[in-house]
């Protein structure tokens, strides 16, 4: 099985967050960027996540198949603005899966609370704890392992629950992941 786990420039945030790393990161600026992306990911991988953020959402699902599911990613510390009066504490992750869970399995919720990630050296950097619920939602099997700062290293849930990842940076619009 092939998985993706995909986490662009947001739509609209690619030159003003991403232009100083990467020269293609403007093109993320508009939809045909990511609906490539979307396309890519449906020909070329079984199950995938695709984070984005909430002004978006409306126009990047509309791009997705009819069988992707949105979950959500909330942060319990949100950085407050002057001048702003709400906070937007959480951002959508679309999922399209392809392996059912089992009975025996936990049941896996289309949410988590885990705080940003920080001092990770590249803005926009997922915490370990988005990871592990990502990877789970996806229902890869707890055979991999999850290399840590410090080398790698196993988060203790049930059965010692391990993954290691994989990225591959021939692409920097996916960062794809080869599991085994």
């Amino acid at each position: 099985m092939k998985a993706a786990y995909a986490d662009p420039p947001y739509l609209g945030c690619g030159a003003k967050h991403y232009g100083d790393r990467h020269e293609a990161a403007a093109e993320y600026d508009t939809p045909e960027a990511h609906k490539r992306l979307i396309e890519r990911l449906c020909d070329e991988f079984d199950t995938w996540a695709l984070s984005l953020h909430e002004p978006s959402l409306r126009t990047i699902l509309a791009m997705c198949p009819d069988d992707v599911r949105v979950a959500a990613w909330v942060k319990p510390f949100a950085a407050f603005k002057a001048n702003v009066t709400r906070a937007w504490a959480w951002e959508p992750v679309i999922f399209r899966f392809s392996r059912p869970r089992t009975r025996e399995q936990d049941t896996w919720r289309d949410f988590v609370s885990e705080p940003i990630a920080m001092r990770r050296g590249f803005p926009g950097a997922k915490p370990d704890g988005f990871c592990f619920w990502m990877f789970e939602g996806l229902n890869l099997t707890a055979r991999w392992a999850r290399r840590g700062r410090n080398g790698r290293r196993h988060m203790d849930r049930q059965n010692s629950l391990s993954w290691r990842r994989h990225e591959v940076s021939d692409a920097p619009e996916v960062r794809r992941v080869a599991w085994f």
